[in-house]
């Protein structure tokens, strides 16, 4: 499958071209970027929320074959005003999926949070039933660009595939990342289950390994095809022999860990 990723020069970009390419996908980057040193895939600097260059991408990556899926990585990665949220993570997803409808490309896979439900306590459970309850303006825009994903799925049958992604992380680094940690490789098979299930229509599923302490839902994540491999609890014993600190306890309170501490809060306009 040919596959045009945004954010390649990303965290999550960086481990994921090579390992499509290592599971038979053609891979084009996208980026404000320059590629990172190594890379062999075609690749454009581009800005995906700008629909000339978007355009001008798609028409010169599909000389040499149909692009046949989108996996959007793009986006800030943190918190930052309501107006920036929405720029970041929601008209870049427009932008794409208007030029998807333009050139016939059927399916997304998109990188979305679990700050879209960030505000869950960790006491409830958390699956695709769950409610959106963001935590901070990055994950309202998550929601929202899950809301333009359903309403592309209904309008032009396409495919999309939310990934509401935990801690993508080499190893886990807290106590509350023993549940919530994605490692590299089950990242690439969660992503790859995304590409090739077969008609998913809209789905929603949580982006974590196979973790021993997990409280988020994998059958979503199952039902597309991921069968995650990798375990949080090889590294427990390194983390809990720091004793615990009142930070560990607020991180662990909810499915956004600080991202709901009033560290993050900010005016809606200002």
């Amino acid at each position: 499958m040919k596959v045009l990723v945004t954010g390649a020069a990303g965290s999550i970009g960086r481990v994921l071209l090579p390992g499509l390419v290592d599971r038979g996908h053609e891979v084009v980057g996208m980026d404000l970027h320059v590629a990172p040193d190594g890379t062999t895939c075609p690749w454009y600097v581009a800005d995906c929320g700008d629909p000339d260059a978007v355009e001008a991408a798609l028409v010169d990556a599909s000389q040499t074959g149909p692009v046949e899926a989108v996996v959007h990585l793009a986006g800030f990665p943190d918190e930052a005003g309501l107006d920036a949220a929405l720029a970041s993570h929601v008209l870049t997803t427009g932008t794409l999926l208007d030029a998807m409808v333009r050139h016939g490309i059927s399916r997304i896979v998109y990188a979305s949070s679990n700050h879209a439900v960030g505000r869950t306590p960790s006491d409830q459970p958390v699956d695709t039933h769950t409610p959106p309850r963001p935590d901070t303006y990055y994950g309202v825009g998550k929601v929202a660009a899950e809301a333009l994903l359903r309403l592309f799925v209904d309008r032009h049958q396409i495919d999309a595939v939310a990934l509401r992604i935990g801690s993508f992380l080499l190893q886990p680094e807290t106590r509350r990342q023993l549940a919530t940690w994605l490692s590299h490789d089950d990242a690439v098979r969660l992503v790859h289950a995304a590409l090739t299930a077969p008609d998913p229509g809209f789905a929603v599923a949580y982006g974590i390994s196979a973790n021993t302490r997990a409280w988020w839902d994998l059958e979503a994540g199952r039902a597309l095809g991921y069968e995650p491999q990798d375990d949080a609890e090889q590294f427990a014993a390194a983390i809990e022999a720091v004793a615990p600190t009142a930070a560990d306890e607020v991180e662990a309170a909810h499915v956004g860990g600080p991202f709901v501490t009033e560290a993050f809060y900010r005016p809606a306009r200002g």
